[in-house]
């Protein structure tokens, strides 16, 4: 994506409608709601996302009473529209995830890397997990049932699993652990007999998260553009389809963040179409399909 600039402006009337519908979206509000989106999350939107900013908007616009996208605008522009603007940040992030997405992470998780950090933990010593973009939860309980089909009995021991996500209404959800039916699609069988419960929620049937997998996991929330409060280590961090969002120079520099904050040998597991970029490139080694391991060899070294 590229974002919104003073050029892309220049190039149409700031009064053209983008999107219409209820509530016209003009050049000028969607310039204006990028650069907030942007300096609040580092997140681009150009003109070809007129149509989903209209989309994911013009409900909150309704409910908040107001007229139109200026007024809007105005509002989550303004101090006194820092609830509204937290909420725009809401409707505006992608929440799409799924249970083993991108399944190989997790059989190289299960194969590859836990061996050593489970041995780890039977011998005393302290294992960490980040889940740097955890959305409803589908994927730090998908780590977390990983661990578990090796080791049921981890909660006695210093492994820990923290998720984390800029959205709060989305770390409710996460916190809460049921899911839809069609959610568990790409659960096995016996993972779903052994690890949720059919239950009744305002009169839907769901799936919930059994509370042994729910132990693991610390739920918090996080924006990666801002300072990140951890003090240790992680020996895994899985951070998938969120970086590409995020414009190069930023994209470099949260890989570089993400290589402070692993050992020798830790990993890394990012999206599809993400690759690592900058000065990180040197520090971390691509072995397998998005799957990087933190290597102290390169450090120094510029890209």
């Amino acid at each position: 994506m590229s974002v919104m600039s003073a050029k892309d402006v220049r190039q149409g009337s700031p009064d053209e409608v983008l999107a219409s519908g209820e509530y016209p979206l003009t050049r000028r509000d969607l310039s204006e709601i990028a650069a907030m989106i942007y300096s609040d999350a580092g997140i681009f939107l150009n003109e070809t996302k007129a149509s989903l900013v209209y989309s994911r908007l013009s409900k909150h616009i309704r409910n908040l009473g107001l007229s139109g996208f200026r007024e809007y605008c105005s509002l989550v522009a303004s101090p006194a529209g820092a609830a509204p603007r937290r909420e725009m940040l809401s409707h505006l992030t992608t929440n799409f995830t799924r249970f083993f997405r991108e399944n190989h992470h997790f059989d190289h998780l299960r194969d590859q890397v836990l061996p050593e950090l489970l041995h780890r933990a039977k011998m005393g010593g302290r294992v960490r997990i980040w889940s740097a973009a955890s959305s409803d939860g589908q994927e730090p309980y998908s780590i977390a049932l990983t661990v578990l089909s090796q080791m049921p009995n981890v909660a006695d021991y210093d492994f820990k699993i923290l998720a984390t996500d800029i959205d709060p209404k989305i770390l409710a959800i996460a916190r809460q652990g049921a899911y839809d039916e069609s959610a568990l699609e790409t659960v096995s069988p016996q993972m779903r007999k052994q690890w949720f419960s059919e239950v009744e929620i305002q009169g839907r049937r769901k799936f919930q998260v059994d509370d042994r997998v729910k132990r693991l996991i610390t739920y918090n929330e996080l924006n990666l553009m801002a300072q990140w409060p951890f003090k240790g280590k992680f020996d895994v961090i899985f951070c998938r389809n969120v970086v590409i969002y995020f414009d190069e120079p930023t994209q470099m520099k949260i890989w570089s963040r993400f290589a402070e904050l692993l050992p020798e040998g830790g990993h890394l597991y990012i999206g599809h179409s993400e690759r690592v970029s900058g000065d990180a490139k040197n520090v971390f080694d691509n072995i397998g399909i998005t799957t990087y391991r933190y290597t102290t060899k390169g450090v120094g070294r510029k890209a």
